[in-house]
C-alpha cells in the first residue's frame, strides 16, 4: 500500500515539472518574438513596445499604423482618422487606408469625399461626370442638370403712353412673370420676364392733374401769348412819343368821336329800358 502511494507521488511530481518547463519555454518564445514588451502601456494600448508603440489595443479601439519618417508606430484610437475606414474583426479592430483617389470613405468600395480633381458619384471618384449629370465645382459632386422655371404671366397692365392713361388713342401695355428656379451651368436659359404690345383705347381728355408733357407745353404757350398782349400797350406808348403833334391831334379827335358815339348808345339803351 505504501509503495503504491509513493509511486503515485513521483508521477504527480514529474507531471508538474513538465508543465512548468512548458510554460517557461513559451515565455522565452514570446520574449524572442516581442522584445521589450510591456504590459503597463498607455494611450489605449493593451500591449506595446518601446520601439513599435502599440502592438494590440484595448477592446473597441482601432489599431492603426502611423508613419513617422521611415518608421511606423502603432496607435490605438476610438475612431479611424481621415483617409481610413474601420473594420472590426474577432481578434482586432483595424483601420485601413482608403483608395488613392478617395479623401474619406465608408469602406473600400464606397467613397464619401474625393480628392482634388475628382467628382463623387454613387460612392465612386470620377474624372468626368456621366451623361445627364454635371459637375458641381463647389461640392465636387456629380449632380442633376437643373433647367430654368418661370411663373405664369401676370395680367396685362392698363394701356399707357409716356406714363399717362389719357390724351391719346394708341399706346402700349405690359405683362411680367418671375423666375422660380434659376438654371445650373448646363441647364436651359431663362425666358424673357416681360412682354409689351401695342393697344388702342377710346380717346379721352385728361383731367388737370393728368396732363402730360404736351398739355403743359400748350399751357405755357398760352401764358406767353397773354404776356405778349399785355406788353403791346407799352410798345404803343413808345411809338406815340415818336408821333408829330398833328398826328396826336387827329388821334385825339377820333377818340373824342368814339366817346360821343358810345355815350349816345348808352343813353338810347337807358331810355328804352325806362319805357
Amino acid at each position: 500500500m505504501h509503495l503504491r502511494l509513493i509511486s503515485w507521488f513521483f508521477i504527480i511530481l514529474n507531471f508538474m515539472e513538465y508543465i512548468g518547463s512548458q510554460n517557461a519555454s513559451r515565455g522565452r518564445r514570446q520574449r524572442r518574438m516581442h522584445p521589450n514588451v510591456s504590459q503597463g502601456c498607455q494611450g489605449g494600448c493593451a500591449t506595446c513596445s518601446d520601439y513599435n508603440g502599440c502592438l494590440s489595443c484595448k477592446p473597441r479601439l482601432f489599431f492603426v499604423l502611423e508613419r513617422i519618417g521611415m518608421k511606423q508606430i502603432g496607435v490605438c484610437l476610438s475612431s479611424c482618422p481621415s483617409g481610413y475606414y474601420g473594420t472590426r474583426y474577432p481578434d482586432i479592430n483595424k483601420c485601413t487606408k482608403c483608395k488613392a483617389d478617395c479623401d474619406t470613405c465608408f469602406n473600400k468600395n464606397f467613397c464619401t469625399k474625393c480628392k482634388s480633381g475628382f467628382y463623387l458619384h454613387l460612392g465612386k471618384c470620377l474624372d468626368n461626370c456621366p451623361e445627364g449629370l454635371e459637375a458641381n465645382n463647389h461640392t465636387m459632386e456629380c449632380v442633376s442638370i437643373v433647367h430654368c422655371e418661370a411663373s405664369e404671366w401676370s395680367p396685362w397692365s392698363p394701356c399707357t403712353k409716356k406714363g399717362k392713361t389719357c390724351g391719346f388713342k394708341k399706346g402700349t401695355e405690359t405683362r411680367v412673370r418671375e423666375i422660380i428656379q434659376h438654371p445650373s451651368a448646363k441647364g436651359n436659359l431663362c425666358p424673357p420676364t416681360s412682354e409689351t404690345r401695342k393697344c388702342t383705347v377710346q380717346r379721352k381728355k385728361c383731367q388737370k392733374g393728368e396732363r402730360g408733357k404736351k398739355g403743359r407745353e400748350r399751357k405755357r404757350k398760352k401764358l406767353n401769348k397773354e404776356e405778349s398782349k399785355e406788353a403791346i400797350p407799352d410798345n404803343r406808348g413808345l411809338e406815340s412819343s415818336r408821333e408829330t403833334p398833328e398826328q396826336r391831334e387827329n388821334k385825339d379827335k377820333q377818340q373824342q368821336k368814339k366817346r360821343k358815339v358810345q355815350d349816345k348808345q348808352q343813353k338810347s339803351v337807358s331810355v328804352s329800358t325806362v319805357h
